[in-house]
C-alpha cells in the first residue's frame, strides 16, 4: 500500500452499502438465513477526514473485486455485499465501526480500514471477536508487535522493507560514484516513517552518513526551515518519509532554494499521476517504492485492470490493487474451507490463510506468524515524463537514472 495524504475535515459520518445482488449456498451460515443470503462484508473506511483520499482508493478496489467476484457467480455461489461505515479518520470512531459491524449488524466477514493509525484499534476488535482481519494498509513495525493472532496484511512486504532493493543497488555502486552522505525528513506516521528509517538503517550500515533527519507533524504544510537545512547539508541524497501533499510540498521548497541531489526518494507521493504537474513538471529522477503497478503480468491481475478501468474508467493505483488484494485473500480462504460466517468458521479461515500461499494481482502472497508478507517492494522512477518499474532487474521498464537529472 501505498497512502495519499490529504487534509479533507468530513463533518459527519456516512454509511455506504453496495448491494450487489443475490444468489446462493453456503455450508455455514447465520441463524435464519437462507441459501439466497448475500455474504455481507464489513469494512470502516476514512471516507472523511485526514486518510479521505488513500480511503476512497481502497474503497473502488474493494468494489471492484466485489463487482468481478460476483460478475463470476459470488464466492461459494452466494452474491457479495460490502458494507461500508465512514470511521472520518478518527481511530475511536474505527472501533465503534467494527463493534457495530461484527456485533450488532452480524456481518459474515470483514475487511480491514486504511492507515496503521486506524489498522491497529480496529484489529483489536476484529481479534476479540475472534475474526480473520485481512487489511491492505497497515504497514507499520507496530502493526506486528500487537500479538495479533487474525491479523494478514496484503501486500508485498511491510514499511521497513521497501526500500531493500534500491538499498542493495546504491551500495554496490563503485566507490567513485557511491552517496555518502544523506538528509531524512519523515512525516511523524508509522508508515512513512517506517518506509524513510528502514531505508536509514540499510544505508547507514552501508557506510551512508546522516546529516540531516527530521520528523514533522502530519499537519505541516510550510516546509521552508526542513527545506534550509537540507539544502545547507548538501547531502548526496534525500529520502523523505512522505504521504502525498507534504512529499509535493518539501519538494517544491527544495527546488526552490536550488538543491540538487545526486537522488531523490519519496515514498507514496511520486506513484500518483498528478505528481509531476503537482512539482512543476520536474519529476524526472524522483523514485519511489512501489507494491504495485497495472503493467504486472499476474493473471488476475490483467483481469482486475480490464474489470477496473471499466468500472471506473481509469487504471487502478497501489491503494486500489491493494483493496482487491485484500477481497482475493479472504476469498481464497473461504473458497478452501467452505464457509462465510462469524463463529468457528473464523478460526479455519485464519488457520488456512496462515499455512498457505495465495496468488493475488501483486504476485504471490505469503505470511509468517506475526502476519507479516514475505515478499519487497518494486522501485519505481520518473522516466522520460512517466513512472516506471526500474528495480528489481527481472521486472524493469526502464533503467534506473543516477545521478538524477537536475530539478
Amino acid at each position: 500500500m501505498n497512502p495519499v495524504f490529504r487534509v479533507k475535515r468530513g463533518m459527519i459520518a456516512t454509511i455506504v452499502i453496495a448491494t450487489l445482488a443475490t444468489g446462493a449456498c453456503s455450508r455455514d451460515r447465520k441463524p435464519g438465513s437462507s441459501a439466497s443470503d448475500p455474504i455481507v462484508i464489513g469494512v470502516s473506511l476514512p471516507l472523511t477526514g485526514d486518510f479521505s483520499e488513500p480511503g476512497k482508493g481502497i474503497q473502488r478496489g474493494y468494489e471492484a473485486w466485489a463487482k468481478i467476484v460476483n460478475d463470476g457467480g459470488g464466492l461459494l455461489g452466494r452474491k457479495v455485499v460490502l458494507k461500508f461505515l465512514d470511521d472520518q479518520s478518527n481511530a475511536d470512531r474505527v472501533v465503534s465501526d467494527y463493534e457495530q459491524l461484527i456485533g450488532k449488524d452480524k456481518v459474515d466477514l470483514v475487511f480491514g480500514p486504511f492507515s496503521t493509525r486506524l489498522v491497529v484499534p480496529a484489529a483489536r476488535v476484529a481479534e476479540e471477536y475472534g475474526m480473520l482481519f485481512v487489511e491492505p494498509a497497515g504497514a507499520a513495525k507496530q502493526v506486528f508487535e500487537q500479538g495479533f493472532k487474525n491479523l494478514f496484511y496484503a501486500a508485498p512486504a511491510v514499511a521497513s522493507e521497501h526500500y531493500n532493493y534500491l538499498a542493495k543497488y546504491l551500495l554496490a555502486l563503485p566507490e567513485a560514484t557511491r552517496p555518502t552522505t544523506a538528509a531524512y525528513a519523515a512525516m511523524d506516521d508509522p508508515f512513512a516513517k517506517g518506509t524513510a528509517y528502514g531505508f536509514k538503517a540499510r544505508l547507514e550500515a552501508g557506510g551512508v552518513k546522516t546529516l540531516v533527519d527530521e520528523v514533522y507533524p502530519p499537519s505541516t504544510t510550510d516546509f521552508s526551515s526542513i527545506a534550509a537545512k537540507i539544502a545547507a547539508s548538501k547531502a548526496d541524497i534525500v529520502v523523505g518519509g512522505s504521504q502525498y501533499q507534504d512529499g509535493v510540498n518539501l519538494i517544491v521548497a527544495l527546488q526552490q532554494l536550488g538543491y540538487q541531489p545526486k537522488l531523490a526518494a519519496f515514498s507514496t507521493a511520486p506513484t500518483e499521476a498528478e505528481f509531476a504537474k503537482a512539482v512543476g513538471n520536474k519529476a524526472e529522477g524522483v523514485l519511489a517504492p512501489t507494491g504495485y503497478t497495472p503493467q504486472l503480468k499476474f493473471p488476475s491481475n490483467v483481469e482486475f485492470v480490464h474489470g477496473y478501468t471499466a468500472q471506473f474508467g481509469g487504471p487502478p493505483g497501489e491503494d486500489e490493487a491493494n483493496g482487491y488484494t485484500t477481497g482475493q485473500v479472504v476469498a481464497a480462504a473461504v473458497k478452501a474451507v467452505g464457509c462465510a460466517a462469524q463463529g468457528e468458521c473464523q478460526s479455519k479461515l485464519v488457520a488456512w490463510v496462515r499455512g498457505n500461499q495465495v496468488d493475488t494481482v501483486v504476485g504471490p502472497l505469503r505470511w509468517d506468524d506475526k502476519g507479516r508478507p514475505q515478499g519487497a517492494h518494486m522501485i519505481q522512477q520518473w522516466v522520460r515524463g512517466k513512472i516506471q518499474i526500474v528495480l528489481p532487474e527481472q521486472l524493469k521498464e526502464a533503467d534506473l537514472i543516477y545521478p538524477k537529472p537536475t530539478w
